[in-house]
């Protein structure tokens, strides 16, 4: 697996939606998912941008099996957590039926954020 490759095409993916929503609201004058525009491109783009040049400016953290835990990790709770902001903003689930995703999808963004700290701090030397 070459987890910054594929941390670059998250981020990628995660970009391009967010540009497609900004184009949206700045054309309709409708800013009601501003929150979900800056998620999108926050944890989606630039944390995926930040891990994948991290990855490739030190490839001994991309060898472990931490990056892999990691990758998966932020790919499913970043795209779950965006997934549910976008819904409620969008009123098409109440805050209600975000349990027990919304937790979950958070607590999945940490155990990656806790996977990377980990293989920074054991290999990022």
């Amino acid at each position: 697996m070459n987890v910054s490759r594929n941390f670059m095409l998250l981020g990628s993916a995660f970009l391009i939606v967010g540009i497609v929503l900004g184009m949206y609201m700045g054309g309709s004058g409708d800013h009601s998912l501003a929150i979900s525009h800056a998620h999108i491109n926050l944890l989606g783009f630039v944390l995926s941008a930040v891990f994948a040049l991290t990855y490739k400016a030190y490839p001994a953290m991309a060898v472990e099996r931490l990056a892999s835990a990691h990758f998966w990790l932020h790919f499913v709770g970043a795209v779950m957590v965006n997934l549910l902001v976008f819904l409620l903003l969008a009123q098409i689930i109440t805050e209600a039926a975000m349990v027990p995703f919304a937790p979950i999808s958070e607590f999945l963004v940490l155990l990656g954020v806790l996977a990377f700290s980990w293989n920074v701090v054991k290999n990022a030397n």
